[in-house]
């Protein structure tokens, strides 16, 4: 490893493998694997021209689900239902799912160590530990292109350094031919589709009622959508957080007893969901929380909910 690979700060990096991933034109078959043993893959096309991002992602198993994406627009096109979805995601969906913007704060809870070097995919990768300085978050192991700094291969490890999840790439090529007018032309070809469009209008949880009594340390509030479900006549509430590396979204909406089952919490891989019922003077709500987060701070932040008007 280099002298200045030894020197980054957790910023330093993270930036670096934000600045990769946006500038770079590549395609590649990535593989993710959890610790339970599930596996999936999917082939990627990503190309940038400038600010203008394009990608996509086609799942090589499972259900056939292709998901054409430019910048924070989105098309998933399900072949079997004939259905494409149309939706506004803000936060990036690139390899990894790194914030737009790195706040340097981030520092305070997670810390940096270089572990070597290593070679995935044919390319020599740097290898970096993201160490989580409580037990709120998970930590993440990171191999990145020595010369591009794209992100070939990421760990993430449970607070005890055990592999939750693996997501890498099995076979990458740099500036592969991929055009953005053809990836354009593919994410408007709806015909034979059922165009399904998400309904959504931003919001804060404030003009909506609800706020956190105490802030889940590290988390800051990113966006706040209320969402229209097909079939449901109620909206959904959707509050999303991160700390810069794991996000979390707590999903509010009227309690429905037909439709909302016990209160749970599940895992699969990293990811973590907790379902809970709320109840307060002017009703009953059902909250989802999701995040690749450790289920105690899934906990904190359904403990910290609350009901204003």
């Amino acid at each position: 490893m280099t002298a200045r690979a030894a020197e980054r700060s957790v910023a330093d990096w993270l930036v670096r493998l934000h600045d990769a991933s946006r500038r770079r034109s590549y395609t590649g078959t990535f593989v993710v694997s959890s610790a339970s043993g599930a596996m999936s893959s999917a082939r990627i096309w990503h190309v940038c021209d400038g600010e203008q991002q394009m990608e996509r992602v086609e799942a090589l198993s499972g259900p056939p689900r292709t998901t054409i994406r430019r910048n924070d627009q989105v098309v998933t096109f399900l072949p079997e239902a004939k259905v494409a979805r149309i939706e506004k995601q803000e936060s990036s969906a690139l390899f990894p799912n790194l914030l737009d913007s790195v706040d340097p704060a981030i520092a305070e809870f997670y810390g940096v160590r270089q572990q070597g070097s290593d070679r995935v995919a044919g390319f020599d990768t740097d290898i970096v530990l993201l160490q989580p300085k409580d037990p709120l978050r998970f930590g993440y192991r990171i191999w990145s292109e020595k010369k591009t700094g794209l992100v070939v291969k990421l760990q993430t490890l449970d607070t005890e350094g055990r592999v939750l999840e693996q997501a890498a790439f099995s076979e990458l090529q740099f500036e592969a031919p991929v055009r953005m007018d053809k990836l354009a032309q593919m994410m408007g070809n709806t015909e034979g589709y059922r165009v399904e469009k998400a309904e959504q209008v931003r919001t804060t949880p404030a003009a909506e009622g609800w706020a956190l009594k105490a802030p889940v340390p590290g988390f800051k509030s990113m966006s706040c959508w209320r969402r229209a479900t097909a079939g449901v006549t109620e909206s959904v509430l959707q509050w999303v957080f991160s700390d810069g590396l794991a996000s979390v979204s707590l999903f509010v909406e009227p309690y429905d007893r037909q439709r909302h089952g016990q209160e749970a919490a599940l895992a699969m891989g990293a990811t973590h969901t907790l379902t809970r019922r709320m109840s307060d003077k002017g009703g009953d709500w059902w909250l989802t929380a999701v995040g690749e987060v450790p289920a105690a701070t899934l906990k904190a932040f359904a403990q910290g909910l609350e009901r204003r008007k």
